[in-house]
């Protein structure tokens, strides 16, 4: 079991490290708002690898029967939540709040959800997360309390894998000059922009042409 767990805790630092939206978000946040506000936003990154670690030890033919039927939606509706964040980011003033430290409590909330509904908008990640428990042969069998411990293994994986992120970053943060901050904010935005702008058209490419 304790080898199980710890192939779980690299399972989870694994689905976390792959670089795109959610890292361009959480760098570009770090960098903006500071350590706090960037760790906080990738948690909520770890929250939906944990769901679909869940998604993969207990129901995955479920979850499979869903996002095949609801795939053209969820590419629609996730291109629009990307291209939205994306002009967020590239159009936003990222440093409104940095007088007053790391931004409010409010401001750190809104951050988290942006991020987990980033997450979220990229469904076809709990097949990365099948393919690592069968590629780690981490055996989740049972049920109930019996697989809490691999669950909670790939959570605090991901968790650890966003804490040395944002810590790293932040450690830099100091040597980055104001226009070079801004421009980083700025081609974040565009480039989660233009992820989201093609999931959109895959998607209406499905309605128009299926």
């Amino acid at each position: 079991m304790f080898l199980d767990i710890l192939k779980a805790y690299i399972i989870g630092i694994c689905a976390a490290a792959p670089i795109g939206p959610i890292a361009i978000m959480v760098l570009q946040k770090s960098l903006s708002h500071g350590r706090r506000t960037g760790f906080v936003s990738a948690l909520g990154s770890t929250v939906i690898d944990t769901a679909y670690a869940v998604a993969a030890v207990f129901a995955l033919a479920a979850v499979r029967g869903f996002l095949e039927r609801n795939n053209t939606v969820i590419l629609i509706v996730g291109g629009v939540v990307l291209m939205g964040l994306g002009v967020s980011m590239a159009f936003r003033d990222p440093f409104r709040r940095m007088k007053t430290g790391e931004g409010s409590d409010r401001a750190v909330t809104k951050n988290f959800l942006e991020t987990l509904v980033c997450a979220l908008s990229n469904p076809g990640a709990v097949f990365v997360m099948l393919a690592l428990f069968s590629f780690f042969g981490v055996e989740a069998g049972g049920a109930g309390f019996a697989v809490a411990p691999v669950i909670l293994a790939v959570s605090a994986g991901s968790a650890t894998y966003w804490f040395f992120f944002t810590w790293f970053v932040s450690r830099w943060r100091d040597t980055f000059r104001i226009r070079t901050l801004f421009w980083i904010s700025r081609l974040s935005g565009i480039v989660i922009l233009i992820i989201g702008f093609a999931l959109l058209m895959d998607g209406l490419y499905d309605v128009i042409f299926a």
